[in-house]
């Protein structure tokens, strides 16, 4: 996870909307693997929706703030800019009703799609009918052009004007962009920009070039399971109830969040890939979206060391000071990493450099995202209500070596409408988590250590 700390670029509409360095590093990963992580959030509806609704809610959202394309600037060291997107994604409408037992394959088929940021085609809405009688609904996103917030944001505007006519000039479409009536005296100036920023950056790294974060682990080579040379990561998802969720957080001295970073912590040391009393680096997302920010991610994250112990719960209380120590650390420049400040040096660096760092770059190996109270503010879809709402980063299939090499874990996302929590859970690692049936046994396990009664999907 890329942080970010320069100044959030002009609100679009008055001005042109650079990308920030870690849009760029999305960017660039795409690049080197494609669709490889994709953001998804998915609905699921007890009752049939109307196709026509879902059309007018999908062309809302091809003129909002998901609908933007990258401009590449033509001057050297200039960063490119957002522009409105040129085309999108048609509505994919499944005719074959899904059955229960296939609604997660069906929502991880979402995630096989050819996004390209340089057209706008950055998004992917589809839906199905279900067995039962329902609905369900996925909208896929590429990381280039969207956090999570950002797709909060778009789909709440997008499902507040179903009845109005799209309009890219009142709705949050506004914010994505707008070109220079200078181009090149603009990308010039820019380009003066990002050197002295560059210069900043390598001074402020050098003044906190003894500050370090926590460690990762190194993965064991071992075992190697007899696997096909292409992999899909073991998905689930979870329903519990919050306050069975914050009654165990309360009892054990945590909070809403520490209890996710421990069942995370938790998850990860029962694949086998620590051992007792490992310190495993536990990745917070948090987000930095302020009211009307025009950036596509606005997303920092804080790392964290947990101590793991052997059939032992992880220490809560111990989570909930490592998570203020982080959160005051990142505040300030001097405690931040040396690395994070050399970001303006990122997009200024030659595209071998970066392909080259990208080819030898890691993936967190426990990542727990919170998104707080996010689910009810896009449940309703013109009166009918989603029987819930899931968010969550989708790691796609691909290459059983690729997942080796770069090492990833488990990814955890939180999200509650105030009554129920949905729990999207990856497992990542395709030695320790092989298939869902594996990766179901070890969180059942790490949840009956809590007292929580999960529900799967």
């Amino acid at each position: 996870m890329a942080l970010t700390f320069s100044t959030p670029p002009v609100i679009a509409g008055i001005g042109v909307n650079r990308l920030t360095a870690d849009d760029d590093l999305f960017r660039q990963l795409h690049s080197l693997y494609g669709n490889a992580l994709v953001n998804q959030l998915a609905w699921r509806f007890d009752e049939p929706l109307d196709p026509e609704l879902l059309a007018r809610f999908h062309a809302r959202l091809a003129q909002g703030f998901l609908a933007r394309r990258v401009q590449p600037a033509r001057v050297p060291f200039a960063r490119p800019y957002w522009l409105p997107a040129t085309e999108s994604i048609p509505l994919g409408w499944d005719s074959v009703p899904v059955a229960d037992e296939g609604i997660l394959d069906w929502y991880f088929a979402q995630s096989r799609v050819d996004f390209d940021p340089e057209s706008g085609r950055v998004w992917r809405l589809s839906a199905a009918p279900t067995t039962a009688g329902g609905t369900l609904v996925s909208l896929v996103t590429s990381h280039v052009a969207s956090d999570g917030g950002a797709v909060l944001f778009a789909v709440g505007d997008a499902l507040a004007q179903l009845d109005e006519s799209p309009d890219v000039t009142t709705g949050s479409g506004r914010l994505v962009g707008t070109p220079p009536p200078n181009v090149l005296g603009a990308n010039i100036i820019d380009a003066g920009r990002q050197l002295r920023a560059v210069a900043r950056g390598i001074r402020a790294a050098i003044a906190a070039r003894g500050v370090v974060e926590p460690d990762r682990n190194p993965r064991p080579a071992l075992p190697e399971l007899p696997l096909p040379t292409r992999w899909s990561p073991a998905d689930l998802v979870v329903q519990l109830d919050l306050a069975e969720w914050n009654a165990a957080a309360a009892r054990h001295c945590g909070t809403t969040n520490g209890l996710l970073i421990a069942l995370g912590a938790g998850l990860f040391g029962r694949s086998g890939r620590v051992g007792d009393t490992a310190e495993i680096r536990v990745d917070i997302p948090h987000s930095m979206r302020t009211s009307d920010d025009p950036r596509a991610n606005a997303t920092t994250g804080l790392p964290i060391s947990v101590t793991y112990r052997t059939g032992e719960r992880v220490d809560l209380a111990a989570v909930r000071s490592a998570v203020k120590r982080a959160a005051t650390a990142y505040r300030d420049p001097a405690t931040t990493p040396a690395l994070q400040h050399l970001q303006p040096l990122q997009m200024i660096a030659p595209r071998f450099v970066l392909r080259r760092a990208a080819r030898t770059a890691r993936a967190p190996e426990c990542l727990c995202t919170n998104l707080g109270e996010t689910a009810s503010g896009v449940a309703d879809f013109a009166g009918q209500r989603a029987r819930a709402v899931l968010m969550r980063p989708v790691v796609c299939t691909n290459d059983t070596a690729m997942f080796r090499r770069v090492e990833v874990g488990v990814n955890l996302s939180f999200s509650t409408d105030g009554h129920t929590v949905v729990l999207a859970v990856t497992g990542a690692d395709p030695d320790r988590f092989p298939s869902r049936t594996v990766l179901r046994e070890s969180l059942t396990a790490e949840f009956e250590s809590w007292g929580l009664t999960p529900r799967f999907w």
